[in-house]
């Protein structure tokens, strides 16, 4: 397996170009089968979650190209396949986002049911409720899901009894080519989630209430081809934003929307961050000036992503004080503790929902281990600020969501060597 080896004590600083955004290309992806036309995506990150996606639409009958500079054009014209396989399923629950296209425009689909995750139990039953009030037949048998609807969807009010990005997204691409009005309650609001909508929309969908937690759909007999761009990635332009602050450094980012990093802008301006936005850029400096520690708590979109959590903590590490950080998403989010603290942080955990770090003037290089794609990111800036040489094994992880991260981490003066198998 590669590693990623790091020399650390260096403040970075540069101008950056954010990737297009893995969790609104997934869906978008996904979301190409409901048209017999084809359909052209630019901005498609280099990911290996995004080739995981393409494996599966050829593996369904799709015709799938991609330019080198990665914008993908997928042809559903003819699908001989309505089977998602447990072997692509399995590496990325994103896989099951094409259950709801497929019921919707075939009137049938098996899907394997995506299994556990590290970062802990993220059920697929919402989506299975909602596919049932929208009158398709489900079962599940053998680690499968199949869904049969031969005369149709037909439009229905849904109420969702968590907020769930993947339910949202599966349902909404269900109900764009069900019969009459579908109105999905108590939404996820991220703004990935109005990028699919915008991006059905494009396609001919009628969608209202993007960004809300009211989405209201109301069918159409089919969808047309069209052309998207996806939006910039919220979450890695946050990841480079504080591997800046950590390292008393100063980024320019390009092509990014502030808007979606409201919660994340806020706290690192919290920590001293002086902070620049305009209409499509981010501008950081911290005047060499060490970061302050600030308190988080993870909650749904607007609030401080889930995702963001493990990054934040690599910058409360070197912090000046103490902070709390708790989250309220997903259990087993805290897994990257252990492996700060061999970098010489102080992260005392009290149970699985609560950490509290006390910041340390410096970390000192050590090998380390990740273990999920934002606990990988997080290590990534606790080892740019270390001094010392570190390495940072199954950094597979890493590859599934963020792009060139060592070319990019280069051009901001890092020392960065990515260590082949």
């Amino acid at each position: 397996m590669d590693k990623l080896s790091i020399t650390g004590g260096r403040r970075l600083s540069g101008r950056l170009h954010v990737s297009g955004a893995k969790n609104a290309a997934l869906p978008i992806l996904a979301g190409s089968l409901l048209t017999d036309g084809e359909v052209a995506i630019d901005n498609v990150p280099d990911l290996h979650d995004v080739t995981t996606m393409l494996k599966l639409l050829g593996c369904l009958g799709a015709e799938v190209d991609r330019d080198e500079h990665f914008n993908v054009r997928v042809s559903a014209a003819s699908l001989d396949n309505l089977r998602a396989p447990y072997d692509l399923v399995k590496t990325m629950r994103a896989s099951f986002l094409v259950l709801g296209p497929l019921v919707a425009r075939f009137g049938q689909a098996e899907v394997s049911l995506p299994g556990g995750c590290a970062i802990g139990s993220r059920p697929v039953d919402q989506h299975l409720k909602g596919l049932q009030a929208l009158g398709a037949q489900v079962s599940v048998s053998d680690g499968y899901v199949t869904a049969k609807a031969p005369e149709g969807l037909v439009g229905a009010d849904i109420y969702m009894d968590v907020v769930t990005v993947g339910g949202t997204e599966n349902l909404m691409m269900a109900a764009t080519l069900a019969g009459g009005v579908t109105r999905l309650h108590n939404c996820a609001r991220e703004p990935e989630i109005s990028d699919l909508g915008r991006f059905l929309t494009a396609l001919g969908a009628k969608i209202s209430g993007l960004g809300t937690s009211t989405i209201e759909v109301e069918g159409v007999e089919k969808l047309h081809g069209g052309h998207y761009r996806v939006m910039c990635d919220r979450v890695e332009a946050g990841t480079y934003l504080l591997a800046a602050a950590a390292t008393r450094g100063s980024i320019r980012l390009l092509d990014v929307d502030p808007d979606t990093l409201g919660a994340v802008l806020e706290k690192l301006q919290q920590a001293g961050a002086d902070l620049e936005v305009g209409e499509d850029w981010i501008s950081l400096d911290m005047h060499g000036q060490r970061p302050r520690a600030v308190d988080i708590e993870t909650t749904p979109y607007p609030g401080f992503p889930t995702d963001m959590q493990a990054q934040f903590m690599a910058l409360n590490v070197v912090a000046d004080g103490t902070s709390s950080i708790r989250e309220n998403i997903f259990e087993n989010r805290f897994m990257h503790v252990q492996e700060m603290n061999r970098l010489g942080a102080n992260i005392e955990l009290h149970g699985p929902s609560l950490a509290l770090v006390h910041g340390v003037e410096s970390l000192q290089a050590a090998p380390v281990m990740a273990t999920d794609l934002r606990a990988s990111s997080s290590l990534v800036i606790a080892a740019l600020a270390a001094q010392g040489e570190t390495t940072i094994d199954r950094i597979y992880h890493i590859d599934r969501g963020y792009e060139s991260i060592e070319e990019k981490l280069q051009q901001l003066g890092a020392t960065v060597q990515r260590i082949r198998a």
